[in-house]
């Protein structure tokens, strides 16, 4: 019980750990989370960056930076970890990643 209380504390001060929903098994490596508070030095030239990679990949979105592909690059970008470790999540995992992005960057403080 005590250590569910901390996992939750932990998880509530780190708005930016992406538990995975089971085990995802990448380049022979299980992961049970990331932690992607790499996210907070994410400037204007790394956003520009992200928009020209999705520009060469001829992805164009209304509003990219709430988009799947936006979140898989800037977190690709931003942990050093290759972009298929997150294109290659599970739906749900995707899903918690795509809102953990898009909230950072359009999220109200």
């Amino acid at each position: 019980m005590l250590m569910e209380i901390e996992k939750k504390k932990t998880e509530e001060e780190n708005p930016f750990l992406l538990k995975f929903t089971k085990p995802y098994l990448f380049e022979g490596e299980t992961y049970e989370e990331i932690d992607l508070s790499a996210l907070e030095n994410l400037n204007a030239a790394d956003m520009i960056e992200i928009q020209k990679t999705m520009t060469r990949q001829k992805a164009f979105e209304a509003v990219p930076e709430i988009s799947l592909q936006y979140a898989c690059i800037a977190a690709s970008r931003m942990t050093g970890k290759p972009i298929e470790f997150f294109t290659m999540l599970p739906a749900k995992d995707a899903m918690k990643l795509k809102n953990i992005v898009s909230n950072f960057i359009v999220g109200e403080d």
